[in-house]
């Protein structure tokens, strides 16, 4: 990440609404190229509709959303979206290869490339993110890691600046987690692209993290992990008494109230630097 590069994203005052209760209000956060952003959170405090906000599917309340400087608008090359994962239905035709394509010749601005260059393409990031095996196969018939490892290379096939991951690793075993938040970060130092990765669990991407973005109880709070993973911040996010025990290189978060999704009672967080 460097320190003087214009942002890749930035987000100004920004404020949602769902129905008579807000989201969050006042937003303002600036992301740099290769950074590394991760957004968590109990289910139902507009993580997922952050995501949204930025590809032009979510109308913010008040505020605005820029991409290089220009107005965040759908269809954009420059950013990479992988979406809550959904196991494709049997049956369904589409191999391996043409989803990576779609995300070269989907419903994008900009010239078109060549069919020579985007099969070109597509082999590329098949290889890169260790697909290349069952590239001609349906995506129906693989397995849950397998469909991601898919879904990462459509995402990244544009070399987009931004990458967007709405919760990526769930349903998936630790060791799939595991492969996928890797691949992810090297695909983030190959092309210095900027990642916001919405998860239920931090412990896969810590290691990768420069910065957190905790939503809660209609408040955020935005800093390293070290700095917003914090008793005395969860606590003033929730509203309640929350405990957060450092032990052995991991961080145990307690007293989230029930209903609030991952802090029910008990979520590990692994401590670590920024990447």
């Amino acid at each position: 990440m460097t320190g003087d590069s214009a942002p890749v994203l930035s987000i100004r005052a920004a404020t949602l609404d769902f129905g008579d209760r807000q989201l969050w209000h006042n937003l303002n956060l600036d992301v740099a190229p290769g950074e590394f952003i991760a957004v968590l959170g109990p289910n139902g405090t507009g993580k997922s509709s952050l995501l949204r906000a930025v590809i032009g599917q979510q109308k913010l309340t008040a505020g605005t959303i820029e991409l290089l400087g220009a107005p965040a608008r759908t269809g954009s090359r420059d950013i990479g979206y992988i979406p809550q994962q959904r196991l494709f239905q049997d049956g369904t035709p589409l191999r391996a290869r043409d989803l990576v394509a779609l995300g070269i010749e989907g419903e994008r601005w900009g010239p078109p490339m060549t069919m020579h260059a985007t099969r070109a393409r597509v082999k590329e990031v098949l290889g890169q993110v260790g697909a290349t095996a069952y590239a001609d196969m349906p995506v129906a018939t693989l397995s849950g890691g397998e469909q991601q490892r898919v879904r990462v290379a459509q995402a990244i096939a544009a070399k987009p600046r931004l990458l967007l991951c709405d919760e990526p690793l769930s349903s998936l075993d630790l060791h799939h987690q595991r492969t996928i938040s890797e691949l992810i970060n090297e695909q983030r130092r190959l092309l210095d692209t900027a990642v916001i990765f919405v998860t239920h669990d931090v412990n896969p991407v810590l290691p990768f993290v420069d910065r957190v973005l905790y939503l809660a109880g209609g408040r955020f709070r935005i800093g390293t992990p070290d700095e917003v993973l914090r008793s005395e911040v969860l606590s003033y996010m929730y509203n309640t008494p929350i405990e957060v025990i450092h032990s052995r290189g991991r961080v145990a978060v307690l007293g989230a109230p029930e209903g609030y999704g991952v802090h029910d009672h008990l979520e590990h967080h692994r401590t670590g630097g920024g990447a």
